[in-house]
């Protein structure tokens, strides 16, 4: 593998995590959101990854030279989870039902702040990586001087 393939696994990692961390903001925006557009409480939201092939040039494309082990992240979609709403007795509130249950979403806020720190850890790994390539592409170009 070389320098630039390093470089788009990387990018490729980068995206993925910039739509995980979009879903995580999104679903602790709404843990108490009672009512969507779609009628009943917010559903939770998770990037569900896929890999795909690193792709080189056009030409290496062609020639059918690609390195298999070469596999590039992508968020490939946003699912709603099933997780069932919580029921809470408040009587009192406009989105009761007939019984004075309000569904609220089944989010954990403390899970998704854990499932940001991951993200965001990973996020770091694949910039320190993509730094690393750098510097060996800039040493590699200081070796012909």
């Amino acid at each position: 593998m070389d320098l630039l393939s390093s470089l788009r696994i990387s990018s490729s990692a980068l995206g993925a995590n910039q739509k995980r961390i979009g879903a995580i903001n999104s679903n602790i925006a709404n843990a108490q959101t009672t009512r969507t557009a779609e009628g009943g409480p917010y559903r939770r939201k998770e990037v569900v990854f896929g890999s795909e092939p690193v792709r080189e040039t056009f030409g290496e494309i062609l020639e059918g030279e690609l390195d298999a082990q070469a596999q590039a992240v992508h968020a490939t979609e946003v699912i709603s989870t099933d997780r069932p709403p919580i029921l809470k007795y408040e009587p009192n509130h406009p989105d009761a039902n007939a019984d004075g249950y309000v569904a609220y979403p089944d989010i954990n806020v403390m899970e998704e702040m854990a499932n940001m720190i991951q993200t965001t850890r990973s996020y770091e790994a694949n910039i320190n990586a993509m730094n690393a390539t750098k510097r060996m592409a800039k040493k590699a170009l200081e070796i012909g001087r």
